[in-house]
C-alpha cells in the first residue's frame, strides 16, 4: 500500500476515502490512533489515505481534481486582519459602554 493522500485531520481524510471509494478504490485511513493522542489540537500530518499500489495513479488523479476544487486557506495576512476588525469593535463597543456608564454617574 502507498500514501495516496496526507490529510488535514481525521474528518478530511475518511471524505477522500469516501470519495476513492466511491471509484471502486479500495483505501484505508491510517492515523486514529496517533491523532488522539495529541488530544483536542488538530494534528497534522498523521492522518493518512492509503490504497493499494496498483490503485495509486488512479487514485492520485482523483485527489487532484479533489484539490482543485477546494477553497484556497485565508492567508495569515487575511486573518490578522480579520482579527484586527474584530479587537478594535469590542474595543469601540467597551469605550462607549464605559462613557454611558461614566455619564450615568
Amino acid at each position: 500500500m502507498q500514501i495516496a493522500y496526507r490529510a488535514r485531520d481525521i474528518a478530511e481524510a475518511h471524505i477522500v476515502a469516501g470519495m476513492l471509494h466511491a471509484q471502486g478504490i479500495e483505501t484505508h485511513v491510517g492515523g486514529h490512533y496517533l491523532q488522539g493522542a495529541m488530544g483536542e489540537i488538530g494534528a497534522a500530518g498523521f492522518t493518512n489515505v492509503h490504497v493499494e499500489d496498483d490503485d495509486y495513479p488512479k487514485a492520485r488523479d482523483l485527489i487532484a481534481q479533489y484539490e482543485a476544487n477546494q477553497p484556497d486557506e485565508p492567508s495569515a495576512k487575511d486573518v490578522t486582519d480579520r482579527a484586527d476588525r474584530y479587537a478594535i469593535g469590542f474595543l469601540l463597543v467597551i469605550a462607549i459602554l464605559v462613557a454611558i456608564f461614566l455619564g450615568a454617574l
